[in-house]
């Protein structure tokens, strides 16, 4: 029943947007030393069970054995429900926050462009064949809504810590992608989707992995001379370290579960841990 009860709350995408939440509610919590913009962090958790639901309703097939693909084909009525709770809760925290409508439609636009290949049409199908960067692409939505939209929704100056955390947040999210991008390889091949981990064989793979991880260790211990504590930056380094020493088994062990949940789920951690511990 746990695992049941487990498997509908991460493959109905409601665990990947409450990440979103959480990543978004950090960089209040840490950046902004505010108190969150709740109307913003609504539109986020909207706008990804709508962007996530739109995505999963296209996905119907893996060359890979995928316990999320049988749910999705046999609840593919709740993908198309929740695209449309999600559709309608995204747009009524876009009137609440119509001021900031120019980013708020960029974040929109780039996460539908991420999907828009799946789309059964000629004209969105032929960018697969230019999804060179799409694992780039991705972390940068993350970086965008998650470090970046706050802190342009809170009209706040931009200083060295914040560019610091967003590179931060950018290179953890990429590390993990990474680790997707390696599991969907034949995927991708086969619906003729190109990217960085199609071209590379494991040793480009791991450098590539492993240079993020680095960038992502260097720009998060440099955000000490800008006050944070040896906690907080502590906190943050927790998940990249996981993600490291997950690089093995995530390369043999393709289960769902561990994907969906254990390593997404990493990208909130420094967030989820900070709110429990007051820090």
């Amino acid at each position: 029943m746990l695992k049941r009860i487990t498997r509908v709350f991460v493959y109905s995408n409601l665990f990947i947007a409450l990440c979103a939440v959480v990543m978004s509610y950090q960089t209040y919590h840490v950046v902004l030393k505010i108190p969150a913009d709740w109307n913003l962090l609504g539109f986020i958790f909207f706008s990804t069970i709508c962007s996530y639901s739109f995505h999963w309703y296209l996905t119907s097939h893996s060359e890979i054995p995928s316990d999320r693909i049988a749910w999705v084909n046999r609840n593919r009525w709740v993908h198309g429900m929740l695209f449309f709770v999600g559709l309608v809760g995204a747009l009524a925290g876009f009137l609440i926050l119509i001021r900031h409508w120019f980013w708020l439609s960029a974040s929109a636009m780039v996460t539908f462009l991420y999907s828009a290949p799946k789309i059964p049409h000629p004209f969105f199908r032929a960018l697969r064949r230019v999804a060179i960067g799409k694992t780039i692409f991705l972390a940068i939505v993350w970086m965008y809504v998650t470090a970046i939209l706050p802190v342009i929704v809170a009209e706040s100056p931009w200083h060295e810590d914040t560019i610091l955390f967003a590179i931060s947040r950018f290179f953890l999210v990429y590390a993990i992608c990474i680790l997707f991008d390696y599991r969907d390889r034949e995927d991708d091949r086969v619906a003729g989707i190109r990217s960085m981990v199609t071209w590379f064989g494991d040793k480009g793979i791991g450098r590539l992995f492993f240079l993020s991880l680095v960038i992502f260790l260097v720009s998060t211990l440099a955000m000490a001379w800008y006050g944070y504590t040896a906690w907080q930056i502590g906190l943050l380094v927790v998940p990249g370290i996981l993600v490291g020493l997950l690089y093995n088994t995530a390369r043999r062990f393709f289960d769902d579960l561990f994907f969906y949940l254990l390593l997404d789920g990493l990208m909130m951690l420094s967030g989820l841990l900070m709110i429990l511990t007051g820090n």
